[in-house]
């Protein structure tokens, strides 16, 4: 196609307009207007008018669709609020490049911003049939208008770049002017050809072909260009998912006009025309936003994380807009292939039906990177379905804000008594019952007690080590080990590792039943304080936006992986080899054990059956899962309520959400290669001497030492105690 500059000569242009609208009176119907709009108007006051308007078109970048991508480049969901993919001339197909111009300004390579010979024409038809039946713009005309449109920001600025006015005319006639200085004739019809509503939704000719035809707009046909160049006029009016009948009739027009035009010869437009216009089977479409993306939930939450992102916008109204207009490619954290393997076992041990809830989070130790999120209450807004995200904390605005935890906190009092010193072997003798009433707990402000407060085990009891109450979750070793070590240290080693309350943003409360449970967490917030561990000891905060480039491929600045020495690596080795009996026979999550690899888990069950957990980890991954009552208020999960369709009799951290977590990682670590923990210092395993009288050994500091003289929170109830296993 002729690439010659139309208009080259800004004056002759213009000399060109003045002289038209002179000679009519008007610009008239020939730009759509009837004689009547310029009425009074004189070639004077036109003159003047145009002296007066802005000599170039100050173009906005086009909308263009932005993508979020999974960890192997497939795609999760498309953002847009026009679903637009420009593309250059070249990879236009010739023939779509020859219908548009046929039908919508035959004479495009041969005139400048103005077809005189096209206003005349329909100003003298206009005017005949005594109302606007034929417009005059040239495709640089529209190209402006559209551009005005695109460049407005709200309803007036809309209305007044649509206005039929003879200044909007006036103004769109300037612009183009420049437009046609500044660019060639390719130029302009490739920014037109990518900024045009093709109607249904599709901006732009490639975004067309794909949605009408599954192809490219580098291989469309002379029946579909024609179907796509007709529907420009009316986008919404002849487009064939509206009416067939009436897109089918537009696109014959074009064919006959190209034939008319001798683009196309009489057996080409005789094929053309017995072509059915479209397979409307085949009609792709272009799902927007979450809602519509394969992983739901988790596309929520990633775009909750980007909003946060001040890369993309000074304010949360600019970042969604860029989110939607940038063109951006935004690759995730989750893994397909892990993400499979934890659906699978929601879809084998749980159903959309059920009264209960289950949700699963999985994450990489040493990155923090998210690798799956699932719940089995599927997205939306009908009967068993759900906006809720089960997996985050309450701040975004989906999160369901988290359930107590239970006996999953032990993993940090294991931590906390390790760091002051308390080995392995540490012997206290714990009774079926204990009475702690009044019994002073250290804080990190003073101290608290619980005036009335007598809690049981639910497993072994004994004179036992570290080792053996973590098997058997032990609730009176862990109780006292708490008090010895002072709850400040427990509720600074989990602050360290990522907890804290998911309903109130706070920090994790200090009460006498801490390492029983506490707080509201959340599976993705647990999960990932037990990576730290499998970590040994680094931390790294929860990563799901791996990196983000802007519609030209360059990055845009994105927090990426952000690691820290949370607690020495020594203490999280020892915090391995603990955890690692809980998963031995006869622990509680010794049935949930599989192959050779070395794991470390952990129960948990809430006071009256509210939730249950199960927490666990190799060296390559740690996941936690949670079945509980979603609904408010709680109640108690062996009352009315399913898990599988089936009753839940007995609620157990290990027997009821324990499978969930063991499918999930069989799954998830099949192929994965085989890592060990470290083995901690030998120091750590065995203590010098036994501890049974409730007195510290040699590495142990006193508990009494370093305690601030402060009585608040002294009588502080211990309220919603849980009762774990």
């Amino acid at each position: 196609m002729r690439t010659e500059r139309g208009g080259r000569n800004k004056a002759r242009s213009l000399i060109t307009f003045i002289g038209v609208s002179a000679l009519a009176g008007a610009l008239a119907a020939g730009l759509a207007i009837p004689f009547a709009g310029f009425a009074g108007v004189g070639s004077r006051a036109v003159v003047e008018s145009v002296q007066d308007l802005p000599r170039e078109l100050d173009v906005d970048p086009v909308a263009i669709r932005s993508r979020i991508l999974a960890s192997d480049g497939t795609l999760i969901a498309t953002l847009y609020e026009q679903n637009r993919v420009p593309v250059p001339l070249s990879d236009i197909s010739p023939i779509m490049q020859t219908a548009i111009v046929a039908i919508e300004d035959s004479r495009f390579y041969d005139h400048g911003a103005l077809d005189l010979k096209g206003t005349l024409r329909a100003m003298i038809r206009n005017q005949t049939e005594g109302e606007v039946q034929q417009g005059g713009s040239s495709i640089t005309q529209q190209y402006v208008k559209l551009s005005l449109v695109e460049k407005a920001k709200t309803a007036a600025e809309r209305a007044d770049a649509t206005a039929v006015t003879y200044q909007r005319k006036l103004t769109e006639l300037r612009y183009a002017i420049a437009i046609e200085d500044q660019l060639s004739k390719d130029e302009i019809l490739e920014r037109y050809l990518n900024l045009v509503n093709f109607g249904d939704g599709s901006y732009g000719v490639q975004a067309a072909a794909q949605h009408y035809f599954r192809t490219t707009a580098a291989k469309l046909t002379l029946p579909q260009a024609a179907l796509l160049a007709g529907l420009v006029k009316n986008p919404t009016g002849y487009d064939p998912t509206n009416d067939l009948a009436r897109s089918t009739a537009r696109r014959d027009v074009v064919i006959r006009r190209m034939l008319e035009l001798g683009v196309i010869s009489l057996h080409q437009a005789n094929q053309a025309l017995r072509t059915p216009v479209i397979d409307l089977a085949r009609v792709e479409p272009v799902p927007n936003g979450c809602a519509n993306s394969r992983y739901p939930f988790y596309c929520d939450y990633v775009v909750s994380k980007l909003l946060e992102n001040p890369a993309l916008g000074a304010t949360v109204k600019d970042r969604d807009h860029y989110l939607k207009t940038g063109g951006l490619t935004i690759r995730t954290s989750i893994d397909p292939r892990i993400q499979a393997a934890a659906q699978a076992s929601i879809k084998e041990h749980s159903k959309r039906t059920d009264t209960a809830i289950a949700a699963i989070t999985m994450v990489e130790p040493g990155t923090g990177v998210v690798k799956a999120m699932v719940q089995s209450k599927p997205y939306g807004n009908g009967r068993n379905h759900t906006n809720y995200n089960y997996n985050v904390e309450k701040s975004y605005a989906g999160g369901f804000g988290g359930f107590q935890n239970g006996s999953t906190m032990k993993a940090f009092t294991i931590a906390a008594a390790l760091q002051k010193g308390f080995a392995m072997d540490y012997r206290i003798n714990s009774p079926a019952q204990i009475d702690l009433s009044g019994k002073k707990f250290t804080t990190c402000t003073g101290w608290t007690r619980d005036r009335d407060y007598r809690p049981k085990n639910s497993t072994h009891s004994g004179d036992l080590t570290m080792v053996d109450a973590a098997r058997f979750s032990t609730n009176t070793y862990f109780l006292q080990l708490s008090q010895r070590t002072g709850l400040c240290p427990i509720a600074r080693i989990a602050s360290r590792l990522g907890m804290y309350n998911a309903q109130t943003g706070g920090p994790l409360d200090q009460v006498v039943s801490m390492t029983l449970g506490v707080g509201y967490v959340t599976p993705l917030m647990l999960s990932n304080a037990y990576a730290t561990f499998a970590a040994r000891g680094k931390y790294c905060k929860p990563l799901l936006v791996v990196a983000v480039r802007d519609n030209g491929g360059r990055p845009i600045d994105t927090p990426g992986v952000e690691c820290k020495q949370a607690i020495p690596r020594a203490v999280a080795d020892g915090v391995n080899r603990v955890l690692s009996a809980v998963m031995m026979p006869g622990g509680t999550g010794g049935r949930l054990r599989f192959g050779t690899r070395d794991m470390g888990g952990k129960t948990g069950t809430i006071q009256q059956n509210l939730a249950v957990w199960f927490c666990g980890y190799t060296p390559n991954l740690a996941a936690a899962a949670v079945v509980a009552d979603a609904s408010i208020p709680y109640t108690n999960l062996m009352f009315r309520h399913t898990l599988d369709g089936v009753d839940i009799a007995d609620p157990t951290g290990s027997g009821t959400a324990g499978p969930l977590w063991e499918t999930a990682m069989q799954g998830a670590l099949d192929g994965m290669p085989v890592k060990r923990f470290v083995a901690p210092p030998a120091k750590m395993i065995q203590g010098p001497a036994s501890a049974s009288s409730g007195q510290p050994n040699q590495n142990q500091p006193n508990q009494n030492q370093n305690q601030p003289n402060q009585n608040q929170n002294q009588n502080q109830p211990n309220q919603n105690r849980p009762t774990p296993n």
